[in-house]
């Protein structure tokens, strides 16, 4: 007998082989038929695998991450055993499951495909599926598998055969599909009830765009066709609110090919939006005590040598700038950190001046391969909202909550009211990976756990998922439409004041190593607007929108007028433009709504007479006629509230 405990402690005694659907069955039949999969001792592994020692169980259905993910891992298989019954002879690269769904790069030959062919692929899968086609696991030596795709002629599956250890290597296979897989899958198919792909593009094979361009086929499947229905829903509402779109229709940014692909151009009122997030967050950051530093676009290679950003960033960047000199190499810095340790280095500190805090909105570049560009959200120019701590070991707890005070008062004033934390801790059981002492890693670790647990923070824990300088904490937001997005971050560093030996005189009179916090409440501030943008579909909070009112002169005779309430809403501070188009009252309205412009003021005979403005709420609300003093106090009072200023 084996023992096996629950997730809610309990522990049962079980026959030693018996498996997770076998352990779901002996609480209820129902919940046996909702298992995906099963988390054994951290581990996720599929339902039927047999455990033959004492272990701690999760069972997975499809309100765990991990369930979905088996199943939509699952899914790619299962639209490959399609693809290779309608297409014989075509050949397979990778089908991971990703967040909403799978996708599989698939190299069709001289097969011409494109989303008119989905119908029939997905009639194809349902057929698949309504067989119960099991997944069988197979452990393989080297020889089979390479002897298995050598014989199928499949060169991208021997490449990476190739790259795998023997006694390493498994096969699944379903109906008359084998698969390289190192899994879980779905004890069979049947669970996969509803079947949607969703798009097709290019992919070089394992991201070189020297290799060839693969076919990439997107899907998703669910385990109810409702469930379906309502994702398909989503993603219309998804489209209403793209940022691209969005974004031009609202003259924030565009791109040119003439400036080159994945350098946003930000257009006046993008750049006004920019300006106001800069300027909150700057306000906040002085008041918490940060300094403001500046560095330059480029440096010298060897900088980014000495920090490691050279080795990790070098194939994703730029290629280095050469000068007359002979051997000087410049390079686009990928990182501002670097920078931030040289500054740190000019002048000598003592324990007496720990924390310091150096901020920077900081433009950094990647070549990002082309494929993967996507609006502002995957650039190869962008602005991060950096900041680098150098802090005691004894500081971190205090320095942690500092940076969450930060994040959660901008998530406040701009409405992320939903989102999750993620600590990333080391792998236990292999401490090779990191650099630091254990002593060090230990308080890193406990005084992050501690600060989540005294926020009141719903902190997912993943071990492993530590950078090998340090742990760090995420915050990962939910949108107005329910989609994941990560964005503060917060990373403890004991590798850069290695590297660069940065030091402080302790009370001890001795040298010491500051200990390094990397943090970005937005993360990059093109992602971060595309986010906004998506997250309140172009509506703005009042205080942030490039354009809180616009005046609406009835006709010619009133714009004179239309200057003066535009004048004494300036002084007001009140961000304002008139419309003094020669077109009728309605279609000016019809176009204000269109570029999400709060607040209306109409403006004719009667106001004029009066000194006042009537008002009308983007949306249609009308809220009646003001006095221009009366509708500042309005604005201003509502963007007080909405920034929390304190």
């Amino acid at each position: 007998m084996i023992n096996i405990t629950l997730p809610d402690g309990s522990i049962k005694q079980f026959p030693k082989g018996i498996n997770a659907f076998e352990i779901a069955k002996s609480i209820s039949e129902g919940l046996a038929r909702n298992v995906l999969s099963a988390k054994v001792n951290g581990v996720v592994m599929e339902a039927n695998r047999p455990i033959n020692e004492d272990a701690t169980v999760q069972l997975l259905t499809w309100r765990d991450e991990e369930g979905k993910a088996t199943m939509w891992h699952s899914s790619a298989h299962l639209m490959a055993e399609a693809i290779e019954a309608l297409y014989p002879g075509v050949k397979f690269g990778i089908g991971p499951d990703i967040e909403n769904g799978f996708y599989y790069d698939v190299d069709f030959g001289d097969y011409s495909i494109s989303e008119k062919d989905f119908p029939k692929i997905e009639q194809k899968m349902q057929e698949l599926a309504r067989q119960k086609q099991a997944f069988i696991r197979k452990e393989v030596s080297k020889k089979e598998a390479l002897d298995y795709f050598t014989q199928k002629g499949d060169e991208y599956k021997l490449e990476l055969i190739n790259d795998l250890e023997d006694g390493q290597i498994t096969f699944y296979e379903t109906g008359n599909f084998t698969d390289l897989c190192r899994g879980p899958h779905l004890p069979d198919t049947s669970s996969i009830k509803a079947i949607k792909l969703l798009k097709i593009a290019g992919a070089y094979w394992r991201g070189d765009e020297t290799r060839k361009q693969l076919t990439r086929i997107y899907g998703i499947t669910f385990p109810k066709k409702k469930e379906l229905t309502e994702y398909i829903e989503l993603l219309e509402e998804a489209k209403k609110r793209d940022h691209r779109v969005l974004g031009k229709q609202m003259e924030l940014f565009a791109f040119s090919d003439a400036v080159g692909q994945g350098l946003p151009l930000w257009l006046p009122k993008g750049a006004q939006l920019r300006e106001l997030l800069e300027q909150y967050l700057k306000k906040v950051q002085r008041a918490a005590g940060y300094e403001p530093v500046i560095t330059p676009h480029i440096g010298n290679v060897n900088l980014y040598k000495t920090s490691g950003h050279y080795q990790k960033y070098g194939e994703e960047s730029f290629r280095p700038i050469t000068t007359p000199q002979e051997g000087e190499e410049f390079f686009l810095k990928p990182m501002n950190c670097p920078h931030h340790c040289e500054i740190y280095k000019v002048t000598p500190h003592s324990y007496r001046d720990l924390p310091v805090r150096y901020a920077e909105f900081g433009t950094v570049y990647r070549y990002e391969q082309s494929g993967e560009l996507h609006g502002l959200t995957r650039v190869r120019g962008f602005t991060q909202d950096d900041a680098h701590i150098f802090c005691t070991p004894d500081q971190i707890k205090s320095e942690f909550n500092g940076v969450i005070d930060i994040i959660m008062r901008i998530f406040k004033a701009l409405s992320f009211d939903n989102f999750i934390t993620q600590i990333s801790l080391r792998d236990p059981n292999t401490p090779e990976k990191y650099i630091g002492s254990n002593e060090n890693w230990e308080k890193a670790e406990r005084a992050i756990m501690e600060v989540a647990k005294e926020r009141g923070l719903e902190a997912k824990v993943e071990y492993g998922e530590a950078a090998f300088y340090g742990p760090k904490m995420d915050f990962i937001v939910r949108d107005a439409i329910g989609r994941k997005w990560q964005l503060g971050t917060i990373q403890v560093d004991y590798n850069l004041p290695e590297r660069f030996d940065l030091t402080y005189i302790g009370a001890d009179n001795e040298k010491h190593r500051p200990v390094m916090i990397h943090r970005a409440p937005f993360g990059s501030m093109e992602r971060f607007v595309a986010v906004l943008i998506e997250h309140c579909a172009g509506n703005f909070p009042l205080w942030l929108t490039p354009d809180q009112a616009i005046i609406l002169p009835i006709s010619e005779k009133y714009q004179e007028y239309a200057e003066k309430v535009l004048t004494l809403l300036k002084n007001s501070e009140i961000r304002a433009l008139i419309d003094g188009r020669s077109e009728k009252t309605g279609r000016k309205i019809r176009d204000a709504e269109m570029k999400k412009i709060p607040y209306m003021l109409i403006v004719g005979e009667k106001e004029e007479s009066e000194g006042t403005v009537s008002v009308r709420k983007h949306g249609g609300e009308d809220l009646g006629t003001y006095s221009i003093e009366d509708f500042a106090n309005m604005v201003n009072n509502e963007c007080e509230q909405l920034m929390n200023i304190q």
